[in-house]
């Protein structure tokens, strides 16, 4: 018979980040207080479970919501550049949940199309790269559970591959909170379900910048 393998993918917690800048994947973005107490609570929310192997982006808001669960499992952080965050040629402006964007002439040179996106990476090499990951920690974690820590836009691209959706979305539209985990269940290498939650949901403080 089949064994059932579960890959939660996590996103990382909240970022310093009072300037509202888009950073993307600029470095030198750390988690705020709260983003470090919303790791701490996902990593005693699912510190119990199965998990035999945990996966991370490089940067150091996912690599600092990795670390109080590899402590509490006990396990290495592997860090993998296919779960790093996608990429963004915005990255480094003001964003202001996106309306400062939009309101600087000089961006309307990169949203003539928002079905690719024309201003970063397109949305099926994302996908492209988030299977490739999942399918080396599927065989790694086979019959147990594994937890891969990327970011909102790839996490919600493979979630909308995976149900077989349009890529091209409304970023407000997106479910994938901070320190959110998006639960894919396989029967063998057979997608049988995709599940979400928010361990963390208590200490939301607002809206979330899209792109972070």
């Amino acid at each position: 018979m089949a064994e059932t393998t579960v890959v939660h993918l996590l996103r990382h917690g909240e970022v310093h980040n009072p300037g509202g800048i888009l950073y993307g994947r600029l470095p030198g973005y750390h988690l705020s207080e709260t983003g470090h107490l919303m790791a701490e609570t996902v990593a005693k929310a699912v510190g119990g479970r199965d998990i035999v192997a945990l996966y991370s982006s490089p940067l150091e808001r996912a690599l600092e919501t990795a670390a109080p669960l590899a402590d509490k499992l006990g396990l290495d952080i592997v860090q993998d550049d296919r779960l790093v965050e996608a990429g963004n040629l915005l990255e480094g402006r003001v964003s202001g949940q996106g309306l400062a964007l939009l309101r600087d002439l000089r961006n309307y040179r990169y949203f003539w199309n928002p079905l690719r996106p024309s201003w970063g990476e397109a949305y099926p090499a994302i996908v492209a790269r988030m299977r490739s990951i999942i399918d080396v920690a599927r065989p790694a974690a086979r019959g147990h559970e594994a937890v891969l820590v990327s970011h909102q836009l790839p996490i919600w691209a493979i979630r909308m591959a995976g149900e077989g959706r349009r890529l091209w979305h409304d970023p407000r539209r997106r479910q994938c909170a901070l320190a959110s985990l998006t639960t894919f269940t396989f029967d063998g290498d057979r997608l049988i379900s995709i599940g979400y939650s928010e361990p963390a949901g208590s200490l939301q403080t607002g809206p979330s910048i899209p792109g972070a």
